[in-house]
């Protein structure tokens, strides 16, 4: 790829840990598996991330993304998102569809019943989050006659509760911490009684993703964010470096980089949403500084793993036996027994779909 500059960067930080969490990729290799296994098209409901790079890739492939349940032909499989459906969505994708798989994040379940248990106990539940987005949709439809969703930038406004001494607070798992936060402190102070998550309901890569911008902000003078637009995570990491000061850009690869954004003795902090490819990564670094300096920045490590749907692994395990020699994939490098997910990664499915 030819360089954006004509010259090179001195040096790039490139955050660690960046890119995919482990629901992403659970949601992705669950995705890989259907396309491996169905005859086109399989369906999904809502992107399976919000990514467009992971969406042009599966629609390539042969999925195709659907915004309702009844635009799923009867019969065809279907897949839910990572992002978590709304109660009567499920239920609908189960009737219409041959086979349905719920690629919803357990970190996002976790929030959905909470949902339901703090409405059960009569609680009026505070959810902070973004309108519109596909979580928040799924989240507040768990609980809809008890729910307000607030928005993080306005704060709670004008909620008002039945029981002040009844009030519960769960948000959506990509907001920035400092969105959180400010709504926390805000919604203690009002009602000393609140109840929230022992920790927050933030999404653990989310966090460690914006500490990991905090550290490229102590040295960088511009910073880089590997992400698509209606990616909530990845738009928080771009609010994060600029309250820490620093000049930041969104892009989704190196052709939305703009070369003016660069001074000679820049140095360059490179990051990524949690549904961003490392591919896309890479492809950045190269196009910004060939050659030049790439240094590490870690601030802690991940080894967190979702194991794949459980439907989706007894279906493909039966498959597998009834079909000799195990998994035939039409692509060399293709996943071989189901119980061996760990062994491969989202990466490495999206390569199996041509995304480099």
């Amino acid at each position: 790829m030819r360089p954006i500059l004509d010259r090179m960067m001195p040096k790039v930080l490139l955050a660690e840990p960046r890119g995919f969490c482990a629901g992403v990729e659970m949601a992705i290799k669950a995705l890989t598996w259907m396309v491996q296994t169905f005859e086109p098209p399989v369906y999904c409901y809502h992107e399976i991330v919000h990514n467009a790079a992971v969406v042009d890739a599966f629609e390539r492939a042969g999925v195709v993304f659907v915004n309702e349940v009844a635009d799923v032909p009867e019969g065809r499989p279907v897949m839910l998102s990572a992002h978590g459906s709304a109660p009567d969505v499920v239920a609908a994708a189960e009737r219409r569809a041959a086979v349905t798989i719920d690629a919803v994040c357990p970190l996002v379940t976790k929030v959905h019943h909470e949902m339901r248990r703090m409405s059960d106990r009569g609680y009026d539940i505070i959810y902070v989050g973004h309108e519109g987005h596909d979580e928040a949709i799924g989240a507040i439809a768990e609980a809809p006659e008890a729910a307000t969703l607030v928005d993080p930038v306005e704060g709670l406004g004008a909620f008002e509760p039945t029981d002040p001494g009844k009030v519960a607070l769960l948000a959506q798992t990509t907001l920035g911490l400092f969105e959180w936060e400010g709504i926390l402190s805000d919604a203690g102070e009002r009602y000393p009684l609140l109840r929230t998550a022992r920790k927050s309901d933030l999404c653990y890569a989310t966090t460690n993703r914006q500490t990991a911008i905090l550290r490229l902000a102590e040295e960088a003078s511009v910073i880089l964010v590997i992400g698509s637009e209606n990616s909530s995570n990845t738009q928080a990491l771009v609010r994060v470096a600029h309250m820490a000061g620093v000049r930041a850009y969104r892009v989704d690869g190196p052709d939305d980089v703009d070369p003016t954004w660069f001074d000679g003795d820049d140095i360059v902090g490179v990051t990524a949403g949690a549904s961003a490819p490392d591919q896309r990564v890479r492809a950045v670094i190269d196009a910004v500084a060939p050659g030049g300096t790439v240094e590490v920045v870690r601030v802690t490590d991940e080894d967190e793993y979702f194991p794949l749907p459980p439907r989706l692994r007894t279906y493909v395990k039966t498959v597998q036996s009834l079909v000799e020699g195990a998994f035939a994939a039409p692509s060399p490098g293709a996943p071989g027994p189901i119980e061996d997910d760990r062994a491969w990664d989202a990466s490495e499915a999206l390569a199996l779909l041509g995304v480099s």
